[in-house]
């Protein structure tokens, strides 16, 4: 059955429009359904990462994006916690994500999601392969056989018609209706929390916090909150804002002095002008299934999470870079009947460990802290632990490595399981992402990857390098060698032969076949379960 749109987004946000990026960059035809006509101005989402980055890259908008920061480049990217309030006597550097820049090709950024999500749209707007209909909202799903058809309304006019496709991609939030209509059910861990999230202006707040240079996010422990934070964000240098924190159970708009609460955060009076004031609950919740039949979805419409530590934005992204070039390879007539399960198979234990061993890990570690040091207590004993804190900031940067060793589509560890736990290493390992390599031209190996598989040969044996060739030939796998590699080369990555993914992920590793390059082929797309 032929369709006029082969994917169907529903949800033009950041996760949307870069899956529409990466599967239109492919040549899939592509319609993204979007209910806002502009990029709604909520400064969420700002810490983008390292890897994040290689992504905008390969979208062909990472310059774009640089340019679109609301903080100026010298003034720097860091954040900052503190006892207390933010003005108080103890903190330290935060998330310094600058100590895992060697194993990245790409430098980390910040910048509201707005900012982003209008560098998607112009970037998604270049491609003749992505359609697009803001001012829409889906309302029904029907999934069939063949295909899958939604029907979307237009906000203004409440004019409706169905829409057809191979695919459709839930990239429509939290409360998705994808999600809901297709039949997906999740799992939820309530924390009792409500939250308060706020946009402001203050020229003052600024003038107050230039004691501490370069800053851009601010996370003060306050123990009456036993480990949930009180969080400040930049959203340009000098007078605008955000604010995210725990407010009682029954609070309204109405009803909670704001000015109070942030005066008490801060540790004195400042002038405030608000820009938004609203509410939301704290849960973390998880979809059951990231797939059912035709209908997919990625992003906060697959797992939804408090902001701590910036993970939500970065792993919608990483969802869309999976996703994208595994439903391309099934529309473009190569993928094996297991590599679009392989998504849900990847993605969605990488995110159960994000949640449970990095956000709500945290939660319980600073409570833990708060509960147990006091400095009108015990000033002594509540130094050393704070000191300790400090020194140990680099360990939560550098344990998330999110990994899909133990993946059926990965020749690796048939008895590991996906995690974002772990460590970062320039070794290549099979399931781990693929660390930047400088050639001796000066560019470096990401610039010769391509957009399929590549396989990388450091004076390995030709006869080997040609059967993969030939296997990939015969696949009609878009497929690369970069060779011509030197053994100091081979030194980082610690093997003469390595398969990259689409998607930058190691996916085999060996320093020479031990079986046919086609068996390898056929497992990492979801031909054959062994290999």
């Amino acid at each position: 059955m032929s369709f006029e749109q082969q994917v169907i987004i529903v949800g033009g946000g950041p996760v949307g429009m870069g899956l529409a990026i990466e599967l239109g960059q492919r040549g899939i035809r592509v319609v993204v359904v979007e209910k806002y006509l502009e990029p709604q101005p909520i400064p969420k989402g700002q810490n983008l990462t390292q890897r994040t980055m290689e992504h905008f890259y390969a979208w062909g908008a990472e310059k774009e994006l640089r340019a679109a920061r609301t903080i100026p480049k010298e003034y720097g990217i860091g954040g900052m916690t503190s006892y207390g309030t933010l003005l108080g006597d103890y903190h330290y550097d935060w998330l310094q994500r600058e100590i895992v820049r060697p194993y990245y090709f790409t430098d980390n950024e910040r910048l509201p999601q707005y900012a982003t999500e209008a560098v998607l749209r112009k970037r998604a707007a270049e491609l003749t392969t992505v359609e697009f209909l803001y001012g829409y909202a889906v309302t029904d799903l029907q999934d069939g056989v063949a295909g899958v058809s939604v029907k979307v309304e237009n906000r203004e006019t409440r004019a409706t018609k169905w829409l057809s496709g191979r695919f459709v991609v839930g990239c429509d939030g939290s409360t998705s209706t994808v999600r809901e209509r297709a039949g997906m059910t999740q799992t939820s861990r309530d924390h009792n929390r409500l939250m308060a999230l706020l946009v402001f202006r203050s020229t003052e707040l600024h003038e107050l916090l230039a004691r501490y240079p370069g800053k851009s996010f601010y996370n003060v422990l306050s123990p009456e909150l036993h480990g949930y934070w009180l969080f400040f964000g930049r959203v340009n240098l000098g007078n605008s804002w955000f604010f995210h924190a725990p407010v009682p159970i029954g609070t309204t708009v109405e009803n909670f002095d704001f000015d109070a609460y942030l005066h008490k955060a801060v540790g004195t009076k400042f002038s405030i002008e608000y820009d938004y004031r609203g509410l939301w609950q704290l849960r973390i919740a998880i979809a059951d299934h990231y797939r059912k039949g035709n209908v997919f979805i990625a992003g906060d419409a697959a797992h939804s999470h408090p902001p701590y530590g910036g993970y939500g934005v970065n792993s919608g992204f990483e969802d869309a870079r999976n996703l994208g070039w595994k439903l391309a390879a099934e529309l473009n007539g190569w993928a094996g009947g297991g590599l679009l399960d392989s998504y849900d198979a990847e993605r969605r234990p990488v995110f159960e460990s994000t949640a449970r061993d990095f956000i709500e890990t945290s939660i319980r570690v600073d409570g833990e802290f708060l509960a147990n040091h006091d400095p009108e207590r015990d000033r002594e004993a509540f130094e050393a632990a704070w000191s300790a804190r400090a020194k140990g900031t680099a360990g939560e940067v550098g344990s998330f490595a999110p990994n899909y060793d133990g993946s059926p589509v990965v020749c690796g560890n048939s008895g590991a399981q996906p995690t974002a736990l772990g460590d970062h290493q320039h070794a290549a390992r099979a399931g781990h992402h693929l660390s930047p390599l400088s050639l001796v031209d000066g560019t470096n190996v990401y610039e010769r990857l391509g957009a399929g598989f590549a396989l990388l040969s450091f004076g390995a044996d030709q006869h080997d390098v040609e059967d993969f060739r030939q296997a990939a030939e015969a696949l009609r796998l878009p497929f690369a060698v970069v060779d011509g590699l030197t053994s100091q080369h081979l030194s980082r990555y610690g093997v003469q032969l390595v398969l990259v993914r689409p998607d930058q992920f190691v996916c085999w590793t060996a320093d020479k076949l031990s079986c046919p390059a086609d068996t390898i082929l056929r497992k990492v797309i979801g031909k054959e379960l062994q290999a």
